[in-house]
C-alpha cells in the first residue's frame, strides 16, 4: 500500500463503530475480518496481536468524539437522557464521522441530521432540535470572527438603499421552544456538577430532565458573543425577519419592509421600534459594513 491508501484503511478502521460491549468488531463494512485489516496495519508485538493493538486506537477514537460532542451538547444530552445520547451520538458519527484536523466541527451538521431522523430523540424530538441548534449556534457565536463595528453615528449616515452586515459571530434563530433559558440552566448545571465533582452526575446523565411548564410558542432569538462570553437574546418578530434580511444582502429599506411584512404594529410607531433597534445593535456591535471584497 501506498501512503495515501494506508491512511484511508487506517482511519476506516479507528472509525468502525464498536460492539456493544466497546470492542472492535470483528468484520469490516466490506466483508473483511479486522484481522485480517489489522494486519495490513499494525504489527503485533510480543504481548498484542495486531487486531488488538488496533482494537486500543478504534475505542480511543470512538471515547474522544463522544467524549467532544457530549462536551458541545450538554444540554440536548440532559433532554434525551444519557443512554438515547450516547446512542444517537453513535448513528451521528456513523454517518458523519470527524473530517476536520479540530473536534470543533464534529457537532456541525447534529441539528440538521436531527431533524432528518426525528425518531432519534423519540417524543421529545421538536425540543431536542430546538436545543440542538441553540448549542451549536453557541459553538459558532464563540468562535467565529468578529469585524469591526459600526457606531450609531456611522450608521446615521446611512440612507434607505444603503446595505449593511452582520457581525459573523451572531446567529439567529427560528424556534418551536424558548428553549434558551432550558439551556442555559443546564449549562450551568453541567459547569458545577463538574466543579463540584470533577465529573457529571449518573442521574443527569442517564434520565432525562424533568421539564416544567415548557410550551411550545415559537421564538426567536439571537445568540452573539460579547468580551469571549456567549449571550442569548430574544428578538421581536419584526426584528428577527429585519436581521435576516440584513444578512441575505437587502438595503435597508427594503429589509425593514421584509421584517414588518404582515405585522400588526401600526405605522406611527414602527419608527419608534426602528430606532430603538438599531441603538441596541449599534450598542451590542452587531452592525459591520459590508464586506466588499466578497461581493466581487
Amino acid at each position: 500500500m501506498n501512503l495515501e491508501t494506508l491512511q484511508r484503511e487506517m482511519a476506516a478502521a479507528l472509525m468502525l463503530p464498536l460492539t456493544p460491549d466497546e470492542g472492535m468488531r470483528e468484520q469490516g463494512p466490506d466483508g473483511r475480518p479486522m484481522t485480517a485489516v489489522a494486519e495490513l496495519l499494525i504489527a503485533p508485538n510480543s504481548r498484542l496481536t495486531a487486531f488488538e493493538r488496533l482494537e486500543i486506537y478504534n475505542r480511543q477514537y470512538w471515547l474522544r468524539v463522544l467524549g467532544a460532542l457530549a462536551e458541545d451538547f450538554p444540554a440536548l444530552r440532559a433532554v434525551v437522557g444519557g443512554r438515547a445520547f450516547e446512542d444517537l451520538s453513535i448513528q451521528y458519527l456513523t454517518a458523519h464521522p470527524s473530517r476536520s484536523f479540530t473536534l470543533r466541527n464534529l457537532g456541525s451538521k447534529l441539528p440538521h441530521w436531527l431533524a432528518e431522523h426525528p425518531d432519534v430523540a423519540g417524543r421529545r424530538q421538536r425540543l431536542a432540535l430546538d436545543v440542538a441548534r441553540i448549542e451549536w449556534a453557541c459553538v459558532e457565536a464563540f468562535d467565529n470572527a468578529e469585524r469591526a463595528p459600526l457606531t450609531l453615528d456611522q450608521i446615521a449616515t446611512l440612507d434607505a438603499d444603503s446595505h449593511l452586515a452582520l457581525q459573523p459571530h451572531l446567529q439567529l434563530l427560528t424556534l418551536d421552544y424558548a428553549a434558551d433559558d432550558l439551556v442555559l440552566s443546564l449549562h450551568n448545571r453541567q459547569k458545577r456538577d463538574a466543579s463540584e465533582a470533577g465529573l457529571q452526575h449518573d442521574d443527569v446523565l442517564v434520565t432525562p430532565v424533568k421539564l416544567l411548564g415548557l410550551c411550545r410558542q415559537p421564538t426567536w432569538l439571537a445568540v452573539h458573543r460579547i468580551d469571549l462570553s456567549v449571550y442569548y437574546r430574544r428578538l421581536r418578530r419584526e426584528e428577527f425577519l429585519t436581521l435576516d434580511a440584513i444578512r441575505k444582502g437587502l438595503p435597508i429599506a427594503e429589509a425593514l419592509d421584509y421584517g414588518f411584512t404582515g405585522s400588526h404594529t401600526s405605522e406611527a410607531r414602527r419608527p419608534i421600534l426602528v430606532c430603538k433597534w438599531f441603538a441596541n445593535w449599534a450598542e451590542l456591535g452587531w452592525i459591520c459594513a459590508p464586506d466588499l471584497t466578497s461581493v466581487f
